[in-house]
């Protein structure tokens, strides 16, 4: 099929990708964006001068995510007006949209995520099993009796929030809120522009409040240690550190909880596969991996630009060129996977990217799999009859074209 820039293989405006409709269900434009192309040229509402470029299959997705000729840095091939833009939102919203390391490649990159990563080594990791399982277990403890929750507020969201405040040091009086503005910055909820800012700038404020108090009084936590480094001089500047800690305490929860609560409604959604995991837990660290595939939180990470002209999948890249590297389109390749469209929670051969490639593969995918893993083994054995608890049609979705969740998900047991 020969592509006409612009448009999808039905004739419908590839603007549909940037709308709040997309979010619900990306897949059938995603498919014909697929019979199209493996790289489709797409023009964005937001940007038109920008040349941007979808990447909708496997092979060239990862091809992109490690090419070391694509960068996240908008800066290094666009220059004047961006670049100031840029640095005016990093000065406004320090704690989050600074200098952090997915905002950066090497040897910045490397740098900042060395920093960090002792504390996501799947040892580590693996050490934290009996903490999580008992969150998980109190969290479910609070509603056993009453035969019903919404797993979203109830379980999804205060599971992996917990985790990663308890390594941060985040006071616990506070994880709420934390919950409010994470929302607004993925692009959920029912706010206003105005109204999204204004929560987006209160967890920036939020971020060099709690970095200050850190200060003061340091404890045995990650924040601390990254504080320390800081003070120390150890490559890592003030700016750098405000943006990590921001960055792992929305990257540490949003996507995991994301993950527990589309994986029930999949599961659900298909009685057969749930029936067939109730009956044999040993298949939840697989059925992980296939609900992170099938349909995983994260429909696109963040964008590349090319940084000189490249030939890719029969299309040629300008240097400048945005590149988009669709994850939830890469994960149904009809070229790579059997029957991608179906959830096989024993798929054997499963090579998914939900967690990116490249050295910017997600930091806390060891720590993903974990909670997750706990979180659908504790809930199908202590909520056998799990069931939904509301209309089918009823379930919105919230997010945008990058990240994508429930904003409830009604369940009885």
């Amino acid at each position: 099929m020969t592509q006409q820039p612009g448009t999808t293989a039905g004739g419908a405006s590839s603007m549909s990708f940037f709308g709040g409709q997309f979010s619900t269900n990306p897949f059938p434009l995603l498919a014909q964006m697929r019979a199209m192309g493996a790289i489709v040229q797409v023009p964005v509402p937001f940007d038109p001068s920008q040349k941007v470029w979808m990447v909708t299959r496997l092979e060239e997705a990862v091809q992109v995510l490690k090419d070391k000729r694509f960068t996240v840095d908008r800066s290094v091939v666009h220059t004047n007006d961006v670049y100031r833009q840029r640095a005016q939102l990093a000065a406004d919203t320090p704690g989050l949209f600074g200098q952090s390391m997915i905002s950066v490649d090497e040897p910045d990159h490397k740098r900042l995520r060395g920093l960090v990563s002792k504390a996501f080594t799947p040892k580590y990791i693996q050490s934290l099993r009996p903490h999580i399982q008992q969150i998980a277990d109190e969290l479910l403890d609070k509603v056993q009796d009453q035969g019903r929750m919404d797993l979203v507020r109830d379980y999804a969201y205060p599971l992996p929030i917990n985790v990663i405040s308890d390594m941060l040091g985040v006071p616990r009086k506070n994880r709420e809120q934390i919950r409010l503005w994470a929302e607004a910055l993925a692009g959920g909820g029912r706010n206003s522009d105005g109204e999204r800012v204004g929560r987006i700038r209160s967890f920036s404020e939020y971020i060099v409040q709690l970095v200050a108090e850190k200060r003061l009084h340091p404890q045995e936590d990650l924040m601390s240690q990254l504080i320390h480094m800081e003070e120390a001089g150890d490559h890592l500047s003030e700016a750098e550190l405000l943006s990590m800690v921001g960055l792992l305490i929305f990257a540490g929860h949003e996507t995991t909880s994301n993950l527990i609560s589309i994986g029930s409604l999949m599961l659900l959604d298909h009685p057969d596969q749930l029936e067939k995991l109730k009956a044999d837990l040993s298949l939840i660290p697989s059925a992980v991996e296939e609900l992170l595939r099938f349909n995983g939180p994260v429909l696109t990470p963040v964008p590349r630009f090319a940084t000189e002209d490249i030939e890719l999948g029969g299309q040629s890249i300008h240097k400048g060129d945005m590149v988009i590297t669709v994850l939830a389109s890469a994960n149904r390749d009809e070229s790579q996977f059997t029957n991608p469209d179906e959830l096989d929670i024993a798929r054997s051969l499963n090579r998914h990217i939900a967690f990116g490639q490249g050295i910017h593969i997600c930091l806390g995918a060891p720590l993903a799999r974990l909670e997750g893993d706990i979180a659908f083994t504790t809930l199908l054995k202590r909520m056998p009859d799990l069931r939904l608890d509301a209309p089918r049609e009823s379930i919105s979705w919230r997010g945008n074209f990058t990240l994508r969740g429930l904003t409830s998900l009604p369940v009885a047991f």
